[in-house]
């Protein structure tokens, strides 16, 4: 199905519904365009970063501890 054709089904389902059932759906709705917007926005400046050269610097860095370090050691 379309995205338009899902949009109409849609509208059309919501003509039905009583109001506060609409805005209940309102309300989901711009719920899910907000996490879809964060979702972008973390996507671009994950890729931004690791297109960076700002970083890079710790690619030469030499490991100053090991996974036994972080092992917690108990008596």
């Amino acid at each position: 199905m379309t995205k338009q054709a899902l949009i109409q089904k849609t509208v059309e389902t919501l003509e039905k519904l009583p109001e506060d059932k609409v805005s209940e759906i309102a309300t989901f709705a711009e719920f899910l365009l907000k996490t879809y917007e964060d979702y972008i926005l973390r996507k671009g400046v994950s890729e931004l970063n690791s297109n960076s050269k700002s970083f890079e610097f710790l690619n030469d860095e030499e490991e100053l501890y090991t996974l036994d370090d972080l092992k917690e050691r108990y008596k």
